[in-house]
């Protein structure tokens, strides 16, 4: 599934409307550290099972 700029710029233009420009930082930085904690966890894990 390729998108192209114009599906990008559309979808982008939907998200703002949902969220609001205000929101936009803090739901990135909220993905960010939720990726951050989920990757960690992984590693965590990993590092278990090796034992």
């Amino acid at each position: 599934m390729n998108f192209g700029m114009t599906e990008i710029l559309i979808i982008a233009f939907i998200i703002i409307l949902l969220f609001g420009a205000k929101k936009l930082p803090e739901l990135a930085k909220g993905i960010g550290s939720s990726i951050k904690q989920f990757k960690k966890g992984l590693d965590e894990e990993d590092g278990e099972d090796k034992k």
